[in-house]
């Protein structure tokens, strides 16, 4: 992700009129100077995006943690003219580019004693603006929800863990995953709630004293219940209580000795930091390059150096200094054996995917015999992440001691009664399942209400959770809109949003489309790639999502497409004109490719077709035309480590907040909900899980063009369009994204 945020930086820099320069080989280069620091231009950065790694180069350097390091360091940027930097690397990195800035008017004396540059230059440059985007694939910088990296590394071990499962379950073995994070278990503690690992070892939580006896005696329960393999993962900083590093090879030795089974240690090692970066870390990237440039033209001598961070679906910017601390704090809570602290700090996400773990990783027998029945089924088309959901619901649900059915094909199925309860082991192996492995069908209640109604009554169920996408709504919808026909249906409803079309009204993001734009997005890398080897072509992509132009959006934005057309952001014949240009243009510098996406329902009747032939007619003799319809590929695949995390996350959620409402609605041995808010859509607005009511939305809900009336990521779209070329202002795209910087920002000559 960090080429990404490099291209983002850069032509930012370069739309406010700001000489933009990259410095090659990080810290060792800016004390180098000469060839390692380099003027950009726009198609400094481009096809760069879909790369792995940084072009521009990292390495450690012991000259720059020195004064007369920095001193020469200084001596480069004030040749340059440069008095803004970003940087983007790890906690040590960023407090270094602090230590910098706090020491440039010494610096720059120093310079002018020793008659290096003169009064006036230094009179010039006499103040450094820092800003800092935190790239590490360990997520272990406190203060923002996800660093530059995580995402894709996760994707690295998701991939080496679903290549191991096979083989794991064909020779019945044990395997030992060995992950990175020296000080942070947050890499093993995803992929183990991602995995459904039977055990896991992080540094921020080790083992109680006489673990050894425990972790075998569950394995061995495992198998006895007709599991094939059985998956460790262990952090390699991972340490007992007394603070001894337990290694990989010491947990294969104690499952061979006490156990007997064939077990294997696997060390994934810098296979985690290599490969092409997630679709998630490439838009992260471009939204917090983009708003670094901001903060660096706002910066005031009195501002503290900042970092960009990621709050929910926002950038935000919070002082560097007070984000190391923290991040500090934590390893000093850990040394000092202050466990539960050092999870706490590592902030609520952290604690919430430990607690959750912990839940769902074996089974706890219930207290309690509750009165409770609960149904899951899928309705609407499938998306990855949705057996994700109903795995954690039914494990959930379990441990609350209801008696939990699944039913086949959505509300279909619930009509015709194939109605099945399940117990804890029925659902094992389901999370890195795509699809639906329940079935699902995109059937209403209203066709078939009253056979729905006789098997509610006949299973007695009193809760009901639909995972899918909008007719999962419009289902739920129909059945709280005919409790005052049918009092069976006063039962508490709760609907997992689910769908690649990220369509549905509630929420922000829905389960499945991730995985849709990472799909969207490898396909379209090959076309580019493609692109590139034949030279003076341009691809019109067609993507799923209906009239929602989210997938195509995010898409373009992620593989770096110079348009993307979508129904929620009208366009005319003049704008197509506008791109046709745009693409002659390019056709003349060194980059002869394009790609366009368009949204399989953004207009009536500028289609695929006629974009082709429009494109092919314009640009006759400059370029020509290929269509490529992604088609249902974008439904299919493996879910990715977003989507299974998330759905496992909204799966407990969701029935925890059922057993509440079944409890506050229970009486005289009898479930009666028919208030508003007992039927809720579960989704993630900004950075909370929210409960509304499916009467509320419907308020805010296009029915006919199955549409949020608001939708957060359109905001995206300005970010898309001025990746891609100069087509839109930059006073259009600060009235859009930030209105509160004011006019006189744009007149920055200084270079980045």
């Amino acid at each position: 992700g960090m080429n990404a945020a490099v291209r983002a930086v850069t032509r930012m820099g370069i739309y406010v009129g700001a000489k933009v320069f990259l410095i090659y080989e990080g810290y060792e280069g800016l004390v180098e100077g000469g060839d390692n620091i380099k003027q950009a231009n726009w198609l400094s950065v481009s096809n760069i995006i879909q790369l792995g790694g940084t072009v521009i180069g990292s390495a450690r350097c012991k000259a720059f943690t020195t004064r007369a390091g920095r001193l020469r360091a200084a001596r480069n940027l004030v040749e340059h003219g440069i008095t803004n930097l970003c940087v983007i690397g790890g906690d040590g990195s960023l407090t270094g580019a602090d230590i910098f800035r706090s020491e440039w008017a010494g610096l720059l004396e120093e310079l002018v004693r020793d008659g290096q540059i003169s009064e006036e230059v230094a009179r010039e440059n006499c103040r450094l603006n820092i800003v800092g985007l935190v790239g590490s694939i360990d997520n272990d910088f406190c203060g923002t929800d996800m660093t530059i990296g995580t995402d894709s590394a996760l994707h690295r071990i998701m991939e080496v863990i679903d290549a191991i499962t096979t083989t794991a379950q064909s020779h019945q073995r044990t395997f030992v995953l060995e992950v990175m994070g020296r000080h942070c278990g947050y890499l093993a503690l995803v992929s183990g709630l991602a995995s459904g690992a039977d055990w896991l070892f992080i540094p921020e939580s080790p083992p109680e004293d006489g673990w050894e006896d425990l972790m075998c005696e569950r394995l061995g329960e495992t198998r006895s219940r007709g599991s094939r393999l059985n998956i460790i993962i262990i952090a390699e900083g991972a340490i007992d209580r007394s603070g001894k590093p337990i290694s990989s090879n010491y947990v294969k030795d104690l499952v061979v000795q006490r156990l007997g089974f064939d077990t294997r240690v696997t060390v994934l090692g810098h296979v985690q930091r290599g490969g092409t970066p997630s679709a998630f870390d490439r838009v992260l990237s471009s939204k917090m390059g983009m708003e670094a440039v901001m903060a660096l033209l706002e910066a005031t001598p009195d501002t503290p150096a900042c970092v960009v961070s990621l709050s929910g679906n926002q950038s935000v910017r919070l002082p560097l200094m007070e984000c190391v601390q923290v991040t500090k704090d934590v390893q000093k809570a850990m040394d000092e054996k202050r466990f539960e602290e050092a999870i706490q700090l590592r902030g609520r996400s952290f604690e919430n995917n430990w607690n959750i773990y912990k839940l769902l990783a074996h089974q706890k027998p219930a207290q309690e015999k509750s009165p409770f029945s609960m149904a899951i089924l899928n309705v609407g088309a499938p998306a990855a992440g949705m057996n994700a959901a109903v795995r954690s619901a039914v494990r959930i649900g379990i441990c609350q001691g209801h008696t939990i059915y699944v039913v086949s094909d959505g509300f279909e199925g619930l009509a015709k009664g194939q109605v099945r309860e399940v117990g804890w082991h029925d659902v094992a192996g389901w999370l890195g399942r795509g699809g639906s492995m329940l079935g699902t069908k995109r059937t209403l209640p209203k066709t078939c209400m009253e056979k729905i109604v006789e098997n509610v009554r006949k299973f007695n169920i009193q809760g009901l959770l639909v995972i899918g996408g909008f007719e999962a709504y419009e289902g739920v919808l129909q059945l709280v809109e005919a409790r005052g026909q049918y009092e069976e249906l006063c039962i508490v409803m709760c609907v997992i949003p689910a769908t690649i079309s990220n369509n549905v009204p509630g929420t922000d993001f829905s389960l499945g489309s991730d995985t849709a734009v990472n799909a969207a997005m490898e396909s379209c890398d090959r076309i580019k790639q493609s692109a590139s080897g034949t030279k003076r072509r341009v691809f019109i992509v067609e993507t799923m999502g209906g009239y929602c132009g989210y997938l195509s959006t995010v898409t373009g934005i992620a593989v770096g497409a110079d348009a993307a057309y979508v129904y929620e952001d009208p366009f005319t014949i003049h704008d197509l004109k506008a791109n046709v240009e745009h693409l002659t243009d390019k056709m003349k510098t060194d980059i002869q490719r394009g790609l366009v996406l368009r949204n399989e329902k953004c207009h009536e009747h500028y289609t695929t077709e006629f974009l082709y032939n429009l494109y092919s007619s314009e640009g006759k003799g400059i370029f020509d035309c290929r269509i490529n319809v992604l088609g249902h590929l974008q439904q299919g695949g493996a879910p990715t480590p977003f989507d299974r995390n998330y759905g496992t996350k909204l799966g407990v959620k969701a029935v925890l907040w059922m057993s509440e409402k079944l409890q506050q609605v229970y009486s005289k041995g009898r479930v009666f909900a028919n208030s508003g808010d007992t039927a809720c859509v579960i989704g993630l607005r900004k950075k909370v899980v929210a409960f509304s009511p499916v009467t509320e939305l419907k308020k805010v809900t296009d029915f006919e063009h199955r549409l949020p009336q608001e939708q957060w990521w359109l905001n995206l779209r300005l970010m898309l369009k001025m990746l891609a070329n100069y087509q839109i202002s930059l006073t259009e795209y600060i009235s859009g994204q930030m209105e509160h910087v004011t006019r006189r920002t744009l007149s920055i000559e200084k270079g980045f």
